[in-house]
């Protein structure tokens, strides 16, 4: 019996080419962009699964009121760790990290390499695989060293790693261990990993203050714990060991959330990438529900064509369940076939859209997982696209159809009618959602930065070049390569720190505003192209007295309450900053966000991580570039020059952004094509079916334009009625939506407008080839049977 159906539904197949292509090409665009969106989440909620402890595993986060609001941060006191592990019976164990850039070198093969400082339990805490080493012992020695597989690679090649030297800061530090390369689905990222001890080793002591905040601690909770329960016990350990003088607590963030859940408001978790996850998973269900929506329209818009086979069989004593077995077979044959094509083509296209959305996705053929969901979704796919066909087309009564009293459904108001309705509301809202997101991007993009990044390069500091600067800076100017030099702290577009401590004249004493702080050592305003609207900026040379000197942004001056800054005092860490500056807000944070407040201190006491520099307009990039790195490795022969410029890293600000625009535009564009494809199809069949009705309007003096208005009015309707509904949804969506970014752009009336008019017209278009082709046919062929 199965035979027979398999027979039928093949023969159904080649029957009806056409329609049959229609349906598998739109199921396999369905399911395809389904797979690639299925892969992307998978990888997303699949983070830092793979550790043994993951049901354990917890970050330390800080929380505090700052600017009148309960804000959260994850960077914790250095003597957290050990507080937390000695004093609270439910915590197993802690670890210190902290992610710095070395230059490590063997041999003449020198490389700025990524590493994370850790204390030994981590290995214990997480599971990172050990190729080579003992997972007990590989970071007890200060001077250890554990790799990755790649590091391993870059450094040595193809030889033994294990026992080899490694050079870091002039230090000689032997390979202890090798690691698996991390997976791709990991929180961690880093190249090696160093002990903790070495801190302490570099300065002589270890840096153990409860008010810097500076370090991230994880920890572990023994089986029998809840995080709830160590909340409560927690809290205040801070203000325990600093007498309430840090007035912020502590609490556990679990590692199910870290990737997925890093967005606090007011003290609470209140989303992350959870939303755009979320966002894509419903883009999926939406292209599959289009697809499948194809499919039952084009199956019921043929049901006259099947209406005799069904009264047959019914007559000769078929029954109602072994046709609808028939009819879902056939329809698990069409997405069956279109499945295996979509995952061909998902194999063909996955680096493609690895590139669009800059990761390193790759299909599971070894998961037995992956093809046990593989089949079920194309089950799934198959019932839910075939089961209202199936109930429909057996449904006929045989002695309707036989007396030609069986409705074909041509009534004001029926099932495809309502099915392209709602194909094309979800088209129409994802169209909107898509050109909104996108202006989103390009109104953070278009915001004035407030510092000229163009041929604003910088490169790390160290100390051979921190002894070097002034030479370094004189030849860089002398030579014209550049035209302005200055260390600062961070780069340019990167917060360094913030404080609630900065003190001022004029102070509430509950006023708790969150500062952004920097520091440099002189020239920032005129190397940065920054805004001077009063007073100076920082000059050593003409000011010695410019070390203990302040310079502020325009949103620092208003939450101080100057009039006149000039000459203001600051106080912050038991010293006095004399204001001589106020430069223009610039963005160095998020471009989405208002400006914060914030000051940019002098040189005393502090260490300058990064070098400015602005290139010499006019000149060959290229060639000044190559003369600035003779210039660094004259004086700094022990380290690679690896330069980076400004407005490059000022772009990364967009790429998550950039991403999410990308993808919408794409399943957008292939959401319209499923649904035109449906549009195409269910046109072909409604101008073959009135093609005797055409031909007699065609001899009663019809013109051409009159049969094609005719035959593609109602589909102009059904997607004007689309318009209205889904218009208003798409507004309340992504008003919701802006309301995260405090600057954000507006929603304008004629994205509407042009949405409609654009989806009309290629509706016109879709429908309107098989009109033209049917309004053109001689009358005399489409009557010649009559």
């Amino acid at each position: 019996m199965f035979k027979s159906y398999f027979i039928i539904a093949y023969r159904n197949l080649l029957r009806s080419k056409s329609f049959s292509l229609i349906n598998i090409t739109g199921l396999v665009l369905g399911i395809g962009c389904c797979m690639l969106i299925c892969l992307w989440i998978y990888n997303e909620v699949s983070y830092d699964k793979f550790h043994k402890n993951k049901d354990y595993l917890y970050q330390a986060w800080n929380r505090g009121t700052f600017d009148n609001k309960l804000q959260c941060w994850n960077v914790v006191p250095d003597p957290l760790a050990a507080a937390l592990k000695d004093e609270y019976a439910g915590i197993k164990n802690t670890c210190r990290t902290d992610i710095r850039w070395f230059v490590t070198a063997v041999g003449e093969k020198k490389l700025s390499t990524k590493a994370l400082v850790v204390d030994p339990s981590f290995l214990s805490m997480f599971s990172f695989p050990l190729v080579k080493g003992n997972r007990e012992t590989v970071l007890n020695d200060v001077l250890s060293i554990v790799i990755t597989e790649k590091m391993a690679k870059k450094m040595f090649g193809t030889a033994d790693p294990m026992d080899q030297i490694i050079t870091i800061n002039k230090d000689q530090f032997k390979v202890t261990g090798v690691l698996k390369d991390l997976p791709l689905n990991s929180t961690f990222n880093f190249e090696y990993l160093l002990p903790w001890k070495y801190y302490a080793y570099l300065s002589g002591n270890e840096d153990a203050s409860w008010k810097n905040n500076s370090v991230n601690v994880f920890v572990q909770l023994t089986p029998n714990t809840t995080a709830a329960a160590i909340n409560q016990q927690i809290r205040d350990v801070t203000k325990k060991h600093t007498g309430d003088k840090e007035d912020t607590e502590v609490f556990l963030h679990p590692m199910s959330k870290w990737h997925l859940y890093s967005n606090f408001e007011n003290g609470v978790i209140s989303g992350g990438r959870i939303e755009i996850v979320r966002l894509f998973g419903i883009i999926a269900s939406f292209i599959l529900l289009i697809a499948c929506i194809n499919f039952m329209n084009l199956s019921t818009a043929r049901s006259e064509k099947r209406a005799k086979e069904v009264g047959i069989r019914k007559a000769v004593g078929a029954q109602k369940k072994s046709l609808i077995l028939q009819f879902l077979l056939e329809s698990l044959m069409v997405v069956t076939i279109a499945g295996i094509l979509a995952l061909i083509g998902v194999f063909l296209l996955l680096p493609v859209f690895n590139l669009l959305i800059n990761q390193e996705l790759v299909l599971p053929y070894g998961n037995w997982i992956f093809w046990a969901t593989l089949v079920g979704f194309i089950l799934l796919t198959g019932l839910l696209a075939g089961s209202y066909p199936a109930f429909f087309l057996s449904s006929f009564h045989p002695a309707g159809i036989f007396r030609r009293t069986f409705k074909k459904g041509h009534g004001t108001i029926n099932h495809r009618k309502v099915l392209v309705v709602l194909q094309f509301c979800i088209a129409i809202t994802l169209i909107i959602s898509t050109v909104i997101v996108v202006r989103q991007l390009e109104h953070a993009r278009n915001r004035n930065a407030g510092f000229s990044g163009d041929l604003l390069m910088y490169h790390w500091n160290n100390p051979t070049l921190n002894n070097n600067f002034g030479a370094l800076k004189n030849e860089l100017l002398s030579t014209g390569i550049a035209t302005s030099v200055t260390r600062t702290a961070s780069q340019l577009t990167e917060p360094f720190s913030s404080s609630t401590s900065v003190k001022w004249r004029g102070k509430e004493p509950n006023d708790n505003t969150d500062f952004e702080r920097g520091a440099q050592d002189e020239g920032l305003i005129t190397t940065a192209g920054l805004q001077l609207l009063h007073g100076r900026d920082l000059d050593l040379a003409r000011y010695p007295a410019d070390s203990t000197a302040v310079i502020i942004n325009e949103s620092a001056m208003k939450a101080m309450g100057f009039t006149h800054p000039i000459g203001e005092v600051v106080h912050e860490f038991e010293t006095d900053y004399h204001v001589v500056g106020v430069f223009g807000d610039y963005i160095f944070g998020s471009p989405y966000e208002h400006t914060h407040p914030m000051i940019i201190v002098g040189a005393k006491n502090m260490f300058f991580n990064i070098i400015h520099m602005k290139l010499a307009a006019g000149g060959d990039v290229v060639k000044q570039v190559q003369a600035a790195e003779k210039l660094f490795n004259k004086y700094n022969p022990d380290y690679p020059f690896e330069y980076h410029f400004v407005n490059k890293d000022y772009e990364l600000k967009f790429v998550d952004m950039s991403i999410v625009a990308r993808l919408t535009t794409l399943f957008a564009v292939l959401t319209v094509l499923i649904s035109c494809l449906g549009l195409f199809g269910l046109a072909s069949y409604m101008a073959e079916e009135r093609i005797k009705e055409i031909g007699i309007r065609k001899v009663l003096g019809a013109s051409v334009v009159r049969i094609i208005s005719l035959l593609t009015k109602d589909f102009l309707v059904l997607v004007g009625i689309a318009l209205l509904i889904a218009a208003p949804i798409a507004w309340y969506a992504m008003h919701q939506w802006l309301q995260r970014y405090a600057y954000r752009t507006m929603i304008d009336w004629w994205v509407f407008v042009a949405t409609g008019l654009l989806v009309i017209l290629i509706s016109l278009l879709t429908t309107g080839y098989h009109a033209c082709k049917a309004a053109l046919m001689n009358p005399v062929k489409s009557l010649k049977s009559d």
